[in-house]
């Protein structure tokens, strides 16, 4: 089982616009004391994890990309759900010997949580000073649930990218949100256009949700949760062409959503 202990996340590229790309889920890391309380298999709790979103997101100026697994600390949860404490907690997976954990142990990971969201705080203050922005939230999501062999899931209910705007002032900053959806879909990969829909599966959570009350005349949060058939879920075999792909396919959006940046902003 992975445990290096290099920093939980990385702040990274050109920070002086209005586009970010998170990937909160990608990382793999957990701590020592962490890594003693898991019982989940090391496979399984990839499956559950984003990996190579960092990658799809990878074009976008400026960057935030978190090592630490959801495991040890779940950034996309409010901070008391932040901690996988019971079964009931993780999607019915027995995650930690024996619930519920040390608090000394839980206090280590809500340290990386109020870290980073103090961090991410004060450079985005910096950027909202300057008017709206956009941050790509990026995630992904398993179809293949029934097993390696098993049928996908049905794409009516599973689209390749479900844009998520829960919590996204759709009256003022709707306009935005269309562009992206137009502007991806139109970008398309060499399989075909995407399939891009809003809040089918999943709406945004607590990063977008937290930007969002931060900052709710400047920030439009778009929780891109991308289908996992850039990789196979179950051996965790990437395609690095797919990925590249949908990184050029997301930086694609830019310049049409700069223009819309520019509407909304217009007094």
């Amino acid at each position: 089982m992975l445990t290096r202990e290099r920093v939980p996340f990385d702040f990274l590229g050109d920070w002086s616009g209005q586009f970010i790309a998170t990937a909160i889920h990608t990382g793999h890391d957990v701590r020592a004391e962490v890594a003693a309380e898991l019982v989940l298999p090391d496979a399984d709790r990839l499956r559950e994890e984003d990996p190579h979103t960092d990658e799809i997101g990878a074009l976008v100026p400026a960057r935030v990309v978190v090592h630490r697994s959801r495991f040890e600390v779940d950034l996309n949860r409010s901070r008391e759900k932040a901690v996988y404490r019971s079964a009931e907690q993780a999607w019915g997976l027995e995650v930690v010997r024996d619930p519920p954990l040390d608090p000394a142990v839980v206090a280590g990971s809500l340290e990386v949580y109020d870290t980073f969201y103090a961090e991410l705080g004060r450079r985005l203050d910096v950027v909202a000073e300057r008017g709206p922005f956009v941050v790509f939230d990026i995630h992904s999501y398993n179809h293949r649930r029934d097993g390696a062999d098993a049928a996908a899931a049905p794409s009516t209910e599973n689209p390749e990218v479900n844009v998520g705007t829960g919590s996204l002032d759709r009256d003022r900053f709707g306009a935005v949100a269309d562009v992206l959806i137009e502007s991806l879909a139109a970008a398309g990969t060499s399989a075909g256009p995407l399939d891009v829909r809003e809040n089918v599966r999943f709406r945004g959570q607590q990063l977008a949700a937290w930007t969002h009350r931060r900052y709710p005349e400047r920030a439009i949060v778009l929780a891109l949760e991308f289908k996992k058939t850039f990789m196979d879920e179950w051996t965790g075999d990437a395609d690095q062409a797919r990925i590249d792909e949908l990184a050029r396919a997301v930086a694609s959006t830019i310049p049409s959503l700069e223009e819309a940046l520019v509407e909304v902003a217009a007094p």
